[in-house]
């Protein structure tokens, strides 16, 4: 005799499981230029300095900032040594760049921020010694040294998203900003543009609203009328199918105030 089909699904699969196994939500990196990162930390930039050139600049797919290729003197042999660095606004071809701790203070060069003055601007900032880069990257972006503390050797950074952060005084921050700042003044005007400017990124557009979808499709599909009919917040261990719109929300509504309200 048959028997019935077990009861496992409950609907279809929404968007937010699909992400975690499909390899279509990959990053899309196959024409990527290369990782843009500061020279690995050595004894020349930790007492000294090391001088590179500007060899060119360029696009880097996906990425709103351009690329500067530097190329340094192999430190132990013999050749060349090429490295890939963001590019500050106002770097250009031919431009010497200086790496090190008593390298001067000039735009593109690379110090330790504990050598830097206070309200010194500064972009692709690492967190940790030696990491290369991680904060103030994209472009138009900086961050701001606001104060050192000399004896635990400890500055404070104002950071583009408003927040302050202390780290250590001996990790390394390109002067000035990243280039290609005001990328985003220009209107998109059409969807071929989104779509091009999204197919070098990730498969993240176009973006379908749960609203518009059927019960089986999403949690907040169906109805009348496209709306909600329950609380768009979700906890955090929420089930896979069921966490969509606001995870794990603190707050929700518009947030009213100034940047007054924010402390120092």
């Amino acid at each position: 005799p048959s028997h019935p089909a077990p009861f496992t699904e409950m609907g279809k699969i929404i968007k937010g499981q699909r992400k975690g196994k499909s390899p279509i939500f990959r990053a899309h990196v196959k024409h990527r230029v290369a990782p843009a990162k500061f020279r690995t930390l050595d004894f020349n930039e930790r007492n000294g300095y090391v001088k590179g050139v500007v060899r060119e600049i360029i696009h880097d797919p996906g990425r709103g900032a351009p690329l500067a290729v530097v190329m340094f003197r192999h430190p132990h042999k013999y050749g060349a040594v090429k490295e890939t660095f963001l590019a500050a606004e106002g770097m250009h071809t031919g431009q010497f760049i200086y790496c090190g701790k008593k390298a001067q203070l000039a735009v593109g060069n690379v110090l330790p921020i504990g050598n830097l003055p206070e309200g010194t601007i500064i972009c692709n900032v690492e967190q940790n010694v030696g990491d290369r880069g991680v904060m103030a990257r994209a472009s138009g972006n900086s961050a701001v040294i606001v104060g050192h503390n000399a004896e635990a050797n400890k500055t404070r950074l104002k950071l583009p998203s408003g927040a302050k952060k202390v780290v250590s005084g001996s990790v390394r921050a390109m002067v000035g900003i990243v280039a290609g700042g005001g990328r985003n003044e220009k209107p998109i005007l059409k969807a071929g543009v989104s779509y091009h400017k999204y197919k070098v990124k990730r498969n993240c557009w176009p973006y379908v609203r749960g609203v518009c979808m059927n019960p089986v499709d999403h949690p907040h599909g169906g109805g009348n009328h496209q709306h909600l009919g329950t609380p768009s917040t979700c906890g955090r261990r929420m089930p896979p199918g069921k966490k969509c719109g606001l995870i794990a929300a603190r707050r929700t509504g518009r947030i009213s105030g100034g940047l007054g309200s924010i402390k120092d």
